[in-house]
């Protein structure tokens, strides 16, 4: 309960610097933009970490959700091995000048592939369960 009340008063804190830095852009003094930026940057690197942190602790834990963790990246990475093979490369170029590689080319139908995969197995996934609800209804 102790790391609860710190994490509220760091929260609090930095809430009250926010306030305090929006006033100051406000009243028209934009040299406080950058500081304010850095705030921003730091606050969203402390939650990135913390978010991590318990992801991860809770992950390793439990070792029934970090079995399907582990099969849902390889299942993942299945995904993308087999787009990757389908995909062709090829060099793009316009006056002359190469804009993408072969091998950038390559993967961006990889990235689109990929897409196109999960998106289907996200509609299919969706389909399926709403037939099951209209099966069991």
């Amino acid at each position: 309960m102790a790391l609860h009340k710190i994490l509220r008063i760091v929260v609090l804190i930095l809430a009250l610097a926010g306030i305090a830095l929006l006033a100051t852009i406000l009243t028209g003094n934009e040299g406080t933009i950058s500081l304010y930026m850095s705030v921003a940057y730091i606050v969203l690197g402390v939650a990135i970490l913390f978010t991590l942190l318990f992801s991860l602790t809770q992950l390793f834990t439990h070792k029934e959700t970090l079995k399907k963790t582990l099969i849902s990246l390889g299942v993942f990475i299945l995904i993308i091995a087999i787009s990757y093979a389908l995909s062709e490369g090829s060099a793009v170029s316009k006056d002359g000048v190469e804009i993408v590689s072969e091998s950038g080319s390559k993967w961006v139908g990889t990235g689109l592939r990929t897409f196109y995969i999960l998106a289907a197995i996200a509609i299919g996934s969706m389909i399926y369960s709403g037939v099951q609800k209209l099966i069991k209804n």
